[in-house]
């Protein structure tokens, strides 16, 4: 009986680390649904004039990239090794179901500058989920983080982006959605995803992508090597709303620190 018991012990020990070799890949397909413009907030426009707005982004140029889904521990480490080498902060939107296995990653990005944000905790759409649950998965993910690398203002990235008027009156943060989206998850091609950046990236950007994928991570590195070479600078979006002078509001979704997103 003892010598059972012990093989039973032997094998819920095991349960954390098996978890930690294999994460879990979220399902993106709901990306395919998210359209629609992202508009000027009519505070920033009532405030600044046209040479100011033009100023605010000209030079330097600086943009931030960001990271959802993580972290990851093979993909991620790398990423952060990139980021390192290269100068370069980023922003990583978490998912709590990946935090108990990458405490130490998540402790070497706010080591290393980066900034650290909340995706929920099982990338629930927030769209469509009861009240109750929108608190309780932000709150889960929050109290994980907060476990993790101590206490902060966790920014919430809604899954997909997608998140209702009545749900975004219940977030105690800033949302943040994006300006450039090269749809990474579904090309898992890091030339298609260089290429598609490049193409459309401006000052003042928010570029989405996934550090769950080893394209996306490639594709990371060669677009600040790129763009670097442009002149950019890569910064975390708080950064980048303190640069352009933007004071971010709870519950609002954010576009980039001059455009907010729709959200009713």
């Amino acid at each position: 009986m003892k010598k059972t018991l012990c093989m039973l012990l032997a094998a819920a020990a095991l349960l954390p680390a098996a978890a930690c070799a294999q994460p879990v890949e979220p399902d993106l397909s709901a990306y395919e649904d998210v359209s629609g413009m992202a508009e000027i907030p009519i505070e920033i426009l009532g405030e600044l004039d046209e040479e100011t707005r033009e100023d605010l982004v000209a030079a330097p140029k600086y943009v931030a990239l960001t990271f959802d889904d993580g972290p990851r521990a093979d993909t991620t480490a790398r990423l952060l090794d990139g980021l390192l080498e290269r100068g370069a902060s980023a922003t990583f939107f978490v998912i709590g179901e990946q935090v108990p296995c990458n405490k130490e990653l998540l402790r070497r990005m706010k080591a290393e500058g980066h900034q650290i944000g909340n995706h929920t905790y099982s990338h629930v759409r927030l769209l469509t989920a009861d009240k109750d649950a929108v608190i309780e998965e932000v709150h889960k993910a929050e109290t994980l983080l907060k476990e993790a690398v101590g206490e902060g203002s966790f920014w919430l990235r809604p899954p997909y982006g997608l998140i209702g008027s009545e749900r975004s009156r219940l977030i105690q943060t800033p949302m943040i959605y994006w300006s450039v989206d090269p749809q990474d998850w579904k090309l898992l091609n890091k030339d298609k995803v260089v290429a598609a950046v490049l193409e459309a990236v401006q000052p003042g950007d928010i570029i989405l992508l996934h550090d769950f994928y080893s394209t996306s991570v490639d594709a990371a590195l060669e677009i600040i090597d790129r763009l670097q070479k442009e002149g950019y600078d890569f910064v975390t979006v708080e950064e980048l709303f303190r640069i352009q002078g933007v004071t971010p509001q709870a519950g609002v979704l954010y576009a980039r620190p001059d455009r907010i997103r729709n959200v009713s």
